[in-house]
């Protein structure tokens, strides 16, 4: 993931969250800025990629308690630290997948679920069905084409060089398939 795209995904929910510790718009943008010139350059460094919006805002509060510090200012820093604890996503790629398959037709959605969760050869698959073995084979493709697309268009991924999905779960609230 770019720093562009990490900025499109996260700027306003960083910005929001600064402005409610600082009270000050002007001083929010400054360190906004310094948090995504943290994020620039230490982006590399993030393991994995699931934790980014977490991490995000790891940076955010740091740079915050940055500005308090250069700025000499007072501060309980247990209560910020209580304060500032980033809840857990509730919501999941299990949750997606799950309203992605629903929303499958049934003609892609049952060789799918015959071959990938039931672990059916596609042949036996083809078997089951009573139809031909090309006819299962681009159904099962076009079937997880389906899905790769329904977490682009729910939740923002996208295809890397590789032809991974990559990306991270949007909240329920602003997901597609779930919300």
């Amino acid at each position: 993931m770019t720093t562009q795209q990490v900025w499109i995904s996260y700027s306003e929910d960083l910005k929001r969250f600064i402005i409610s510790k600082v009270k000050n718009s002007a001083i929010a943008d400054d360190i906004l800025q310094d948090t995504f010139i943290k994020i620039h350059t230490k982006l590399h460094t993030l393991k994995d990629i699931t934790k980014l919006k977490s991490w995000c805002f790891t940076v955010a509060r740091n740079s915050i308690l940055d500005y308090w510090k250069a700025t000499n200012q007072t501060f309980e820093i247990a209560n910020f630290e209580k304060e500032t604890k980033i809840s857990e996503n509730l919501h999941t790629e299990k949750d997606c997948l799950r309203g992605i398959l629903k929303n499958l037709p049934k003609k892609y959605r049952d060789p799918l679920f015959l071959s990938d969760i039931k672990g059916l050869k596609q042949q036996e698959v083809a078997d089951q069905l009573h139809q031909s073995l090309s006819t299962t084979k681009s159904q099962i493709q076009r079937a997880r084409k389906l899905i790769a697309k329904g977490f682009m268009d729910c939740c923002g991924f996208v295809m890397n060089k590789k032809g991974n999905l990559v990306g991270e779960i949007q909240e329920k609230k602003d997901c597609k398939v779930c919300s």
